[in-house]
């Protein structure tokens, strides 16, 4: 496959050109996460219902003693992942659909497709939520479209990726500890939808790995462009604010955590260590090395102004929820 025949998002040909040099690490990659993938699928997790009534009214009685933090940690997690067809629609108009790239996008989505499928199968059979309410929401989600300021730059798509996948994994694993302490149904979903998430998250920041070493400044660039301040996928869901702030109040996803998974990439990718940068080379590095600072300044910020306070969801029946 040459630049020449790809159908993508208009881009500029030194980026295409490296995009398409770097088909063979793709593949390689590719094999790799297959290897070390477990491939598992809803009806493993839970019971199927047919004759398991017994089995669906067990986890319908454990999830009630769920507390209405993590019910809302759930539904955000859910929506997070059913907002799949905006990716990889996304995937596709950067990357085009005639290449390892479009292999490696099918591959993906069909791993993450799971994701929601079993998380909507285990709140909708325990009762976690007002169903209806919820899919009004991922109704709402979905038909909002989403479309990040990206100028038509895949780089920027392998930053966000690489960031986004950390992100979804951190929050399911970090709210499936904490259902641990109610139901190890839910326990067990999230700890095997947080093990894709992980997998997915290596291949992404291997890729734009190897971007910056291909082509540095521009990554750096596309890097700086994305990093600061990451638009989580979700974000237009109807009072996604205030679910995500509850989510920050119990310790399942916020400012530090983020601020931790900055960190983590900068050192992985070695940004600080990098050298026969040009002068602009040399800004944009000074500036990414820059943002841990200011993450913590500003989870610092807000934590120092944080106070209990009331929120209100429709799926959980509009009651108060006191955080």
């Amino acid at each position: 496959m040459t630049s020449d025949n790809r159908q993508t998002a208009p881009m500029d040909p030194a980026r295409l050109e490296v995009l398409v040099s770097m088909e063979p690490f793709v593949e390689a990659e590719m094999a790799a996460h297959v290897a070390r993938r477990n491939l598992w699928f809803p009806s493993e997790l839970l019971p199927r219902n047919t004759e398991a009534d017994t089995d669906v009214a067990e986890i319908r009685d454990a999830a009630r003693g769920l507390p209405d933090t993590i019910r809302v940690a759930l539904a955000i997690n859910l929506l997070t992942e059913e907002g799949l067809p905006h990716f990889h629609r996304l995937i596709a108009v950067y990357m085009g659909t005639e290449s390892p790239w479009s292999t490696w996008n099918n591959l993906w989505t069909a791993e993450e497709d799971r994701h929601g499928c079993v998380l909507r199968d285990y709140v909708r059979d325990a009762r976690v939520f007002d169903i209806i309410a919820l899919e009004r929401l991922q109704y709402a989600y979905i038909a909002s479209g989403f479309n990040p300021e990206w100028e038509h730059d895949a780089y920027r798509l392998l930053a966000y990726t690489s960031l986004q996948e950390r992100a979804t994994q951190v929050a399911h694993a970090n709210t499936g500890r904490t259902c641990g302490r109610y139901e190890p149904a839910i326990q067990r979903v999230l700890a095997h939808v947080s093990g894709d998430e992980a997998r997915h998250f290596k291949f992404y920041r291997n890729v734009f790995g190897e971007v910056l070493k291909r082509d540095t400044e521009r990554a750096l660039y596309a890097l700086l462009r994305v990093m600061p301040a990451l638009a989580m996928p979700g974000h237009t869901i109807p009072n996604y604010e205030a679910m995500s702030e509850v989510m920050m109040r119990a310790d399942i996803y916020g400012p530090r955590h983020y601020q931790k998974i900055v960190e983590e990439l900068l050192a992985f990718w070695k940004i600080g260590e990098l050298g026969g940068l040009t002068a602009v080379g040399r800004e944009l590095q000074d500036r990414l090395m820059c943002i841990p600072a200011r993450l913590e300044r500003m989870a610092d910020y807000i934590l120092k102004k944080m106070h209990p306070r009331e929120f209100r969801f429709d799926f959980l029946g509009d009651r108060a929820l006191i955080a």
